[in-house]
């Protein structure tokens, strides 16, 4: 008797497998991997598809929403959270995630995340960051190393990159976490937890790009940069005990802020109350 592949059931139950595949993603893009670990945390959970909505704006990440059997916006670049907001204030029992890549998150879209940040909507962020606009013409994004080369800075990137991380959790992010497409396991548990949490929340999945960032920098193959995810990841726990200096160039990995601050739709809710028993 052959025995259902649980891959294959995740496939076919949570894809649109009849309609919009083959994708689009070069190979060694990893934002199928991202696709894949919020698949697998949305099932962990057991949400009902028709309570989930995914939300993107432009680019490479810009595309899930179209392979995946939820309810999905496809936005203007840098206004998903915008939409994400609307959405959320219209429907609260809405689970809303928004999957967008490093530049659509923190170049245009720059303020609508950290106001996202600050009003703590209850919304799943997450940030694949590939450290390039890898659809639009490999220009240089917020995040690129200084000194990378992309097609608008042949010579290297002057300007210093942003932490993400660092941008979320500053802004007051209630939820903020980090991993790698290397690190599968732990990216599906940081969305898993990301999802739990009533309130802003946001991971940040470093990928890989190698057509465009990998292509321009010389950092070779697919594998070759996945490689490079595993040696740069340090999780947070050991982080903690290293010195400063021994973490340049490092990616520090796991939770890297958890707290509890009144979710935007429960204050609003208690405002209506009071309104409409105002005198």
């Amino acid at each position: 008797m052959s025995v259902p592949h649980r891959t294959s059931d995740l496939l076919y139950k949570y894809l649109r497998t009849d309609k919009k595949f083959p994708h689009l993603w070069c190979p060694g893009c990893g934002n199928g991997i991202v696709m894949g670990s919020l698949i697998r945390a949305v099932d962990k959970l057991g949400l009902d598809q028709d309570d989930v909505v995914v939300i993107s704006g432009i680019g490479c990440s810009g595309r899930m929403p179209v392979y995946v059997d939820f309810n999905t916006l496809h936005t203007t670049h840098g206004r998903a959270l915008a939409f994400a907001a609307g959405l959320k204030l219209a429907n609260p029992d809405l689970h809303v995630i928004v999957v967008m890549g490093d530049g659509d998150a923190t170049a245009i879209g720059g303020n609508h995340f950290i106001h996202a940040a600050r009003r703590n909507l209850d919304i799943t962020a997450i940030v694949i960051n590939n450290h390039i606009y890898g659809m639009t013409g490999g220009q240089y994004s917020p995040t690129t190393p200084t000194g990378d080369r992309s097609t608008t800075s042949l010579w290297g990137v002057l300007e210093r990159p942003f932490d993400i991380c660092k941008l979320a959790m500053s802004s007051g992010t209630s939820f903020v976490a980090r991993s790698t497409v290397y690190h599968v396991k732990l990216l599906d548990r940081l969305i898993v937890s990301a999802l739990e949490k009533n309130g802003f929340a946001m991971v940040e999945a470093v990928s890989t790009c190698p057509t465009t960032y990998g292509r321009y920098n010389k950092k070779g193959g697919p594998v070759a940069m996945m490689k490079e995810l595993r040696d740069q990841a340090v999780p947070v726990e050991k982080a903690g005990d290293m010195a400063e200096g021994e973490l340049t160039g490092r990616l520090v990995t796991g939770v890297l802020q958890d707290v509890d601050i009144p979710e935007y739709c429960d204050m609003y809710d208690k405002i209506i109350e009071r309104a409409g028993g105002a005198d």
